[in-house]
Order: structure tokens, then C-alpha cells, then sequence
């Protein structure tokens, strides 16, 4: 088989579009439990660092072994004519830091690696589910496209959350909110998105999306696993986590594509809407609730309702009109 049909065959490949709700994936959790000797050993050990869930993620993933060629496409093989587990299990495992490295290329764009990780997973399994191992292409080639394609799709369903961190209220929102959020709780009070908002200067629905964006503990990839020793899990994305040229031109074509859309979408909105849209939703300096109901003479609830309206519209006309980033 030449070059040309070898790509050929990849590209039609990677034009198979499956609805999520339609095929039923395989959960390498659900195979650990019936094979509990792969399982990773987890110790108890006081030395141990306290560290973040991806920096721990980063830890478990590091153990997986990778697969040579021959490794894959027998294993590939295997779970096409018998749907063996085990080799479904090693599989995906063996391609858990591909994930991680295509995910790290969205770092600059969305603050939680693991919300990326995870719907990057979910593309994984897609993937070894419906990879075939007899078209020419190896399963990183086939995976990447459906792992990007699922971290795509996530951003695009929550795009609002893109910007977050890129104020200074939303910074200092960004770096200090768990902090100050124990604070309040040690001193009795209940630390409430309002009152979040009332102390770091910002509107209540900053706070939600700060919140949302966060959704684990910090990340920090430069903390050594155990004490004395000097590894750390970001060791491990070196020389991998880059952008390349070819990944930055489709971010930028990502994010063009996605502006250009925008511009339209909001031809179709009425002026008070247009004006949400573009001094709430995608101001670098949003105003607040208050300040543009007090511009129309209606609530800060009247505003919100409309934010909202807006966000779900958009979903829809993003399905529509963005069907390479849908799935």
C-alpha cells in the first residue's frame, strides 16, 4: 500500500462521525474490576507529597507501559474479533499520556487540565472501539484526531469559561478564591457566591465561573511526587507538551473560525442582546448585572436570564454551523 491510500484510508477514517449516545464505550474502570491484577498498586506511603488530582493523575498514568507496533496491531486485532478486555484495557492505558500531552496544548486556553483529560479520555475510548487495525494507520494517529475532536467539543459547549483568568479581578479571583473560601469558613460564615463576589469586587456569576473552571484543586506540576526525590510529572510532558507549528496553525484556524462565527451569530440577536453578549459574555472588562439592567430599566435577574438565553442559542448555532468541532 502506497503513501497516498495509506493517507486516504486515514482520512476517511477520521471523517466516521458516531453519536455518543448511540455506542456503548468501554470503561477500562469496569475492565480493571474484572482484571484486578492490572490495576495500578497504590501505597500508603507518609513520604508521599500531598499533591493535586492531576499531578496524582500524571503519577498513575506514568505507569502504564507503552506498546511496540507488533504489541499494538496483535492487541488491536484480538479486540476486533473477540472483544477481549484485557486487550481493550491495554490499549487505551498504553495511550492515557497522549491524552495528556494533546490536552496540555489548550493549557493557555482553559484553566482545569483534568475537565481537558477527561473528555479526551472519552475520545480515547471511541477510538480503541472503533479502531481498525488493518486500515494502515497506527492507533496514536487514529486517537489523536478523536481525542482532540471530544477536548474541542468540550470547549466549544463551554466556551464562556475560556476566558476566564484573563482580568485582573478574574486573576486574583482565579488564584486566591480557595483560599479566601476557607478563610470565611473558619471564621463562621458560609462562603456564598455572593459574598465571594462582595469581597474580590466582581459579580456573582465570576465567582460561578471561576468556580466551574476550577472544579479540582490548583494545578501544579512541579511538585516533586516524594520528599528527596527530584522527578516531577511535568518531567514527563517534556519535549512533548509544545505546541507544534501544525497544532498552533489549527488552534488559530480554531479560534478564527470560532471568532467569525460569533460575528454572525450575533446579526441574529436583538440590540440588548448584542449588548450582553459583547459587554458581559466576551468583554475583557465585563460589566456587571447591575449596570446594564440600570441601562434598560430591568433586573439584574432579567439580565442574567437573557446572559443565559444567549449561551444556549449559541450552543445550537455552534452545532449547526461548526459541524468539524461537533459531534
Amino acid at each position: 500500500m502506497n503513501d497516498d491510500s495509506k493517507q486516504d484510508d486515514v482520512e476517511e477514517i477520521e471523517a466516521e462521525v458516531v453519536d455518543p449516545d448511540e455506542i456503548e464505550l468501554l470503561d477500562p474502570v469496569k475492565v480493571a474490576e474484572d482484571h484486578p491484577s492490572l490495576l495500578p498498586t497504590v501505597t500508603n506511603d507518609t513520604s508521599v507529597v500531598r499533591v493535586d488530582p492531576l499531578t496524582a493523575y500524571l503519577n498513575e498514568v506514568r505507569r502504564y507501559e507503552g506498546l511496540t507496533e507488533e504489541e499494538e496491531r496483535e492487541l488491536a486485532v484480538k479486540l476486533m474479533e473477540t472483544g477481549d478486555a484485557n486487550a481493550a484495557y491495554r490499549l487505551t492505558t498504553s495511550h492515557l499520556m497522549l491524552v495528556v500531552r494533546i490536552a496540555m496544548t489548550f493549557r493557555r486556553q482553559w484553566q482545569n487540565m483534568m475537565d481537558l483529560i477527561q473528555e479526551g479520555n472519552v475520545g480515547l475510548l471511541k477510538a480503541v472501539k472503533n479502531f481498525d487495525p488493518f486500515r494502515g494507520a497506527r492507533l496514536s494517529s487514529y486517537a489523536t484526531w478523536w481525542i482532540r475532536s471530544y477536548i474541542l467539543k468540550y470547549m466549544l459547549d463551554n466556551w464562556r469559561l475560556v476566558r476566564v483568568g484573563t482580568t485582573n479581578a478574574r486573576r486574583k479571583l482565579l488564584y486566591n478564591l480557595r483560599k479566601e473560601k476557607e478563610k470565611l469558613e473558619l471564621q463562621g460564615y458560609a462562603p456564598t457566591t455572593k459574598l465571594l463576589a462582595e469581597h474580590f469586587g466582581v459579580d456573582e456569576t465570576d465567582v460561578i465561573d471561576v468556580q466551574a473552571s476550577l472544579g479540582a484543586a490548583d494545578v501544579s506540576v512541579d511538585t516533586p511526587l516524594r520528599e528527596g526525590e527530584e522527578y516531577t510529572p511535568a518531567m514527563s510532558l517534556t519535549d512533548h507538551s509544545e505546541v507544534t507549528p501544525e497544532q498552533h496553525a489549527e488552534q488559530e484556524q480554531f479560534l478564527t473560525a470560532l471568532k467569525k462565527e460569533i460575528n454572525i451569530f450575533k446579526k441574529e440577536l436583538k440590540p440588548i442582546e448584542q449588548e450582553i453578549l459583547t459587554d458581559r459574555v466576551l468583554s475583557e472588562s465585563p460589566r456587571s448585572l447591575q449596570e446594564i439592567g440600570d441601562d434598560h430599566n430591568i433586573t439584574r435577574e432579567a439580565v442574567r436570564q437573557t446572559e443565559q438565553r444567549i449561551l444556549k442559542k449559541f450552543k445550537s448555532y455552534v452545532a449547526e454551523n461548526m459541524p468539524d468541532y461537533s459531534h
